[in-house]
């Protein structure tokens, strides 16, 4: 489920469940929707999300940067490692600023991925 919510200058998407292959005919709506709004700022709740896959992430990729060719901005809300590593992947993780402040009440247990760093 993909809530839309709007203020003067900002679009709010709150995000619930997956976000994967089985989600993506809804995708061209929202987007069309968002992009329409024209607001600077896209933050994308992501708290109650329970999977993403590539298909998920190139629909927040796709969003991210139709906000910046309008020079607008996208914030990631209440992402997990999980997510965070799916945009890496997919070389996309510079198009988004990440709020790591922000806490919710999660959905699901967290998944006990971690993302493992190279040494230095």
């Amino acid at each position: 489920m993909i809530e839309i919510a709007t203020s003067p200058a900002t679009t709010t998407l709150v995000i619930a469940g997956d976000l994967d292959l089985a989600e993506r005919d809804q995708f061209p709506e929202i987007a069309a929707r968002v992009v329409g709004l024209r607001r600077q700022l896209l933050v994308i709740d992501m708290c109650r999300v329970t999977f993403m896959d590539s298909t998920g992430a190139a629909f927040l990729i796709s969003l991210a940067d139709s906000g910046r060719k309008r020079g607008g901005a996208t914030v990631l809300r209440g992402c997990d490692d999980r997510d965070l590593f799916v945009l890496e992947v997919c070389g996309a993780l510079e198009l988004f600023r990440i709020d790591a402040d922000h806490r919710c009440e999660p959905a699901t247990p967290p998944s006990g991925f971690a993302k493992v760093e190279p040494p230095a």
